[in-house]
């Protein structure tokens, strides 16, 4: 064929750089609510453990149960930040962060 297939140490590697790219947008997710920072920590895990399952088949495996996981997260959290946003209330919970300091500059910036 024209590309070659990919090995274990090249989808370990592809793994593990997504990890650490979705590692850096769950910590963002600190600012915004709890529903969302779960999605990206079960996200986080979940190319964690591809990566290590690229060498063990029961890893791999959980790895399958986590990505369930996550995705059902992530549906409800989307599901409950449409509703919540279209209908202007709290139908599904988000678990709102307490005391988040809102930075006033970014508040100016108009697009």
């Amino acid at each position: 064929g024209l590309f070659a297939m990919a090995g274990q140490v090249d989808m370990a590697i592809y793994f593990a750089i997504w990890g650490l790219v979705t590692a850096g947008l769950w910590v963002i997710t600190f600012r915004i609510n709890k529903a969302l920072a779960v999605v990206f920590g079960s996200l986080v895990l979940l190319f964690a453990l591809l990566a290590i399952g690229e060498y063990s088949t029961p890893v791999h495996k959980l790895a399958g149960y986590v990505g369930l996981f996550c995705g059902a997260s992530a549906i409800y959290t989307g599901y409950a930040t449409l509703l919540n946003e279209t209908w202007k209330g709290q139908f599904l919970p988000l678990g709102v962060y307490d005391a988040v300091p809102k930075n006033e500059e970014a508040e100016d910036v108009k697009f």
